[in-house]
Parts: structure tokens; C-alpha cells; sequence
């Protein structure tokens, strides 16, 4: 799974120019789901998301998380972040799951960070959607599943 976090003010989600999700201070996230991924990954990223310490606390460090700020999150399907640019000018996006295990792995995504977070919006799979959002920083941050599988090399 490879996700894209922004950090908003506020951020929302149309399809057919009609509003279906809307969140105030919170994240935005862009959610791709790749051939390989599994309930695990769902996981994985969900704990990473809600621990992760990108608010700012009275002293304007990041160190708070969104369970922290008590923020609320706008979950938005992305195969997108799975395109392949490397070859030729159509990006290639083999890689992406199909929509039957997307569809799946996408809903148990949301149940699972609704566990932890009490508004939680999303947008609707495989529609055409616009997107608006209010960056709050700017704080963007790119996270993949199979990064965080990694073992981390000791600092040299």
C-alpha cells in the first residue's frame, strides 16, 4: 500500500459536483493499493497514521498525532500512486490491485482506522473525484507499506 498524507485545515470530496466527504483539521489521504498487498499491510499503515507525530504542539513542533488533536481523516481511492512512468508516455499501472481485492482492502482500510478515529470520511472507489483541500504547513508525507517491512539500517 502506498499512501500520500496532507496535512489540511479543511479538505472535502465531490463526485457529480455534489460534496460526499468533508473534514476540518485533519489529514487527507490518498490511498494506493497494490497486487501484493493483504490485511496486514492495512495494518501497518493504519498504526503508522494514527501514531505519527506531524501535528504541531504549543511550541509549533511536530510532535503530536491526529489521535492526539482529536483531528478527522478523508480517506481518497488512488491506483494512481501505483503508475509506472518509466517506459514511453502512458504510464503503465500493472502494478495496482484489481478493483475486486482494491474494492476490499480499501473498505478494511476505513473499518479499521475508524476503530481509532472517530470522523472518518471517504470518497467513493473507482469514481471520478474532485478534490480540494487546504494544505496546512504545507506537510506532505509518502508512505509505503513495503518501506515500513523494511529493517532499518543503524546510522552510520
Amino acid at each position: 500500500m502506498r499512501i500520500v498524507i496532507q496535512r489540511v485545515k479543511r479538505a472535502e470530496v465531490r463526485v457529480k459536483g455534489e460534496v460526499i466527504g468533508k473534514i476540518s483539521k485533519g489529514l487527507l489521504i490518498l490511498l494506493g493499493i497494490a497486487q501484493e498487498d493483504s490485511e496486514d499491510d492495512v495494518k501497518i499503515l493504519v498504526d503508522k497514521i494514527i501514531n505519527l507525530r506531524i501535528f504541531s504542539d504549543e511550541e509549533g513542533k511536530m510532535n503530536l498525532s491526529i489521535k492526539e488533536i482529536n483531528g478527522e481523516i478523508l480517506v481518497v481511492s488512488q491506483f494512481t500512486l501505483y503508475a509506472d512512468c518509466r517506459r514511453g508516455r502512458r504510464p503503465d499501472f500493472t502494478k495496482a490491485a484489481e478493483k475486486e481485492k482494491a474494492f476490499y482492502l480499501y473498505k478494511k482500510f476505513i473499518e479499521y482506522i475508524k476503530t481509532y478515529i472517530e470522523k472518518v470520511q471517504e470518497g467513493e472507489f473507482q469514481a471520478h473525484m474532485e478534490v480540494e483541500l487546504i494544505n496546512d504547513g504545507p506537510v506532505t508525507i509518502i508512505i509505503d507499506t513495503e518501506d515500513l517491512k523494511k529493517p532499518r539500517r543503524a546510522k552510520e
